[in-house]
């Protein structure tokens, strides 16, 4: 080891006494100066505009366009300039000849020279640290140990980048080519996890080869073993090569034992990476404050749960519109997609299947191949993908395996346990597409407890729960492709018929009633008032001057108030009302408190005030009321609000002020607290009410109904993945002190590195 620290110390005594070294430091430190300072800046000008903050440590050092992922994508440049000499030099010198004949090993050699790379890396984190102690005087609970987190992942590509530049040194004597060499092989790197990616086994080594991202999940605050092995694996490749280089220029090895050498590194390299990628071996460990890259407690419970073998199998249809997420070249991307649950079940088996067959989603087909087969079709898209054809199932040989009709023949998931349980994971129809952890952890949820069964009461002209019609309850009930439908969220949903001799199934838990328009029969109104004596929760939609409906919510001891509510705003319609969660809605469901936080607001049309007339055992929670700012009150006389403009007449008893519009109910029945939601408007959760034109002020109505029906179902679902608050949410700095701390970072500091090196070299020339 003596010897391996001369080397390291000779080495970096010759670098500081050349300009690259000390340049590279002072440019780092500006640049990553630079960037910091941008970073507290906006920090300190959110706090200012009295917005707020959240996650400030991550949004500094460790967010995707944090300190840490921005000196990712520059470092590459750095590296080849402090490494093309490292061996090139000794090649071009001759000195080379000297430590052949010295009593020295080519791997003290190397490891020498890399010695002095990592100390040099130590500099170079040195400076971030420097930021880092700005960060935690000046933050407020400063997370220090997902900064802890990024700075390991930047250290190791410092290592790994070094190790491949020490190689590309070692093959030439021109320290140019070394430099341009480095660059070439390190793109190389980068863009391996493109290469050969359909072809299986092939695509898992290459994929895992790739440097490009490898660090971002431990710059985020989340440690793999797969990642930090990757670099310890990929350092000892390239230094092993870089022995074996000048231990052949040192005995005069044969060429094929020479490049036998080599490739017995590499496949060893090559095998190991991929046993470190397996899911059974991988480790985790979530830095950050709120464990935000991680499963919430609820999820990792149900996973958990899931006992045994299970199998995950994608159906890829050729001629669907989403096609492309799961095709041989982006398999390894799309298993990216299910790595967090994978992690906590790493025994889990990944499919996939490929099939053409007539897609629900994709209308494109009929005019680029009129009359032309299913068949024609596939062969013009595979022509035009460069896919083979051969891969994909004809629908008669898909249709043997599963039929998948329906689910629209789409991009789809088939999720089935070993004890037989099957459930589908879908994609939406929304800009992320995919299923978040809500709906994922609903799909699993599913197959390790029972999940509320819902009935749409139907036959007295209520809203249906099919059907294109505006009014109607499909969007939210049962559209596969709407995220938020309540059966993509673990919920099964059925229509409630009472007519004749039919009776509410024993497996019913939540009961919808919307809008009816006309009155029950007495058998049926019997079968219903006993599900609701016994307990039964209940949902009911109703809009203004219902006669019918205002006499079912009589025996809840509600009523509404005469007229509908209206609120004059510029260029909407006066009775289009703005409404907010109240502070004892946050007690009910996560979603109210995060709509506070967000200033989410849901939109009413035509909608009607609630109040508790009398008491009838119940305790009422009001959950939406009218936006007190804005002024608000029940119209009695205005029809036509379009044409004409409502005013407030209190000769008529129209008063303003503050009126509920979605009303909880709640008593106990034995062991049993019956739970009833009553909302003044049933448009308002309708398909035409998930997307109002009123979208200027804020309204989103949908996040509305999750909240609903996690509170009626006791928390079951859906699912609750919200996750603690961040504390670090102040930065004591103001506008004046940044403008210091810009000054000292990218002024001062790199400065007096400068003059510093400046001196050093002047005196080292004058001698």
């Amino acid at each position: 080891m003596r010897r391996i620290y001369k080397i390291a110390k000779a080495e970096l005594f010759t670098l500081f006494y050349s300009p690259i070294a000390w340049m590279i430091l002072v440019v780092f430190a500006f640049q990553t100066g630079m960037a910091f300072v941008e970073h507290l800046q906006e920090a300190v000008r959110a706090q200012a505009t009295g917005w707020g903050n959240s996650f400030i440590t991550a949004g500094i050092f460790s967010g995707q366009r944090g300190l840490f992922a921005s000196v990712q994508n520059y470092l590459y440049l750095y590296m080849p300039l402090l490494t093309m000499g490292l061996m090139s030099r000794e090649l071009s010198s001759g000195s080379i000849k000297l430590l052949y004949s010295s009593p020295v090993t080519s791997s003290q050699i190397i490891r020498g020279k890399f010695l002095a790379m990592m100390t040099y890396s130590l500099m170079l984190i040195g400076v971030l640290l420097v930021y880092v102690v700005i960060g935690l005087c000046t933050v407020d609970h400063f997370d220090l140990p997902s900064v802890w987190s990024g700075l390991l992942a930047i250290y190791l590509l410092m290592c790994g980048y070094a190790a491949i530049g020490l190689f590309m040194s070692s093959l030439t004597s021109y320290q140019v080519v070394a430099a341009l060499g480095t660059l070439v092989l390190l793109a190389a790197l980068s863009y391996m996890n493109k290469i050969w990616q359909d072809i299986d086994f092939v695509r898992d080594i290459t994929y895992w080869l790739s440097i490009s991202g490898r660090c971002n999940e431990m710059i985020s605050g989340l440690i793999c073993s797969e990642d930090v092995l990757y670099f310890v694996i990929v350092v000892c490749m390239f230094l092993a090569l870089s022995i074996l280089k000048l231990q052949s220029n040192r005995t005069h090895a044969s060429f094929s034992r020479v490049w036998g050498q080599y490739a017995l590194v590499v496949v060893a390299a090559m095998l190991l990476g991929y046993a470190t990628s397996r899911p059974t071996l991988m480790a985790y460990y979530d830095a950050t404050e709120t464990k935000r890259n991680t499963l919430t407690p609820n999820s990792q419970e149900i996973m958990a749960k899931l006992d045994g073998g299970m199998t995950i199998t994608t159906y890829v249809n050729l001629l669907d519109r989403e096609y492309y997420h799961g095709i041989p070249a982006q398999v390894n991307e799309d298993k990216e997609r299910l790595k967090q649950y994978i992690r906590f079940k790493p025994e889990t088996k990944l499919k996939y299947v490929y099939y053409y067959d007539k897609p629900s989603n994709n209308p494109r087909l009929n005019f680029v191949y009129p009359k032309k087969s299913l068949f024609e079709m596939a062969k013009g898209e595979a022509n035009i993908r460069d896919l083979d054809l051969d891969l994909f199932m004809s629908p008669k040989e898909i249709k043997k395996k599963i039929d998948l009709s329906g689910e629209g023949n789409t991009f789809v998931r088939l999720v089935e346990r070993e004890n037989g349980q099957k459930a589908w994971l879908r994609i939406y129809d929304d800009m992320m597409k995919f299923p978040s952890e809500a709906e994922v952890s609903a799909v699993f949820k599913r197959m390790v407890m029972k999940l509320p069964r819902i009935a749409f009461l139907e036959g007295h002209g209520e809203r249906r729960i099919e059907g294109e019609r505006i009014k109607d309850y499909t969007m939210f009930s049962s559209v596969k492709t709407f995220r938020y439908a309540l059966t993509n969220q673990g919920c099964d949903v059925e229509t409630l018929d009472l007519s004749g001799d039919k009776q509410i199934p024993k497996e019913v838990d939540i009961i919808v009633i919307a809008d009816m328009k006309e009155e029950m029969d007495s058998v049926e109104k019997k079968k219903l008032d006993v599900y609701i004596a016994n307990g039964g929760n209940l949902v009911i939609a109703l809009k203004p001057k219902s006669e019918i409906m205002e006499a079912f919510i009589s025996q809840f001891g509600v009523k509404t108030v005469p007229g509908q509510l209206v609120q004059p705003k510029q260029d909407v319609a006066a009775n289009v009302v703005m409404n907010v969660p109240t502070e004892a809605a946050k007690a009910l469901a996560p979603i109210y408190e995060s709509m506070l936080e967000r200033r989410q607001w849901v939109g009413t049309v035509i909608s009607a005030g609630l109040i508790q007339a009398e008491n009838k055992g119940y305790k009422a929670i009001p959950v939406l009321q009218t936006v007190d700012t804005m002024k608000t009150w029940s119209e009695v006389q205005t029809i036509d609000f379009v044409n004409d403009s409502a005013t407030i007449d209190e000769a008529a008893g129209e008063k303003a002020g503050v009126y509920t519009t979605a009303m909880a109910l709640t008593r106990k029945i034995g062991k049993k607290e019956q739970r009833i939601m009553i909302l003044g408007d049933a448009d308002c959760i309708s398909n035409g009410g998930m997307t109002p034109p009123y979208r200027r002020y804020g309204a989103a109505n949908f996040s509305m109904i999750p909240g609903i029906f996690h509170w009626l179902s006791y928390g079951t679902v859906p699912v609750d993945v919200s996750r603690p608050r961040s504390s670090d949410n102040e930065i004591s700095l103001t506008k004046d002190s940044v403008k210091m701390v810009k000054y000292g970072l990218m002024w001062v500091i790199p400065g007096l590195l400068l003059l510093g090196s400046a001196i050093l070299l002047i005196r080292r020339k004058r001698k």
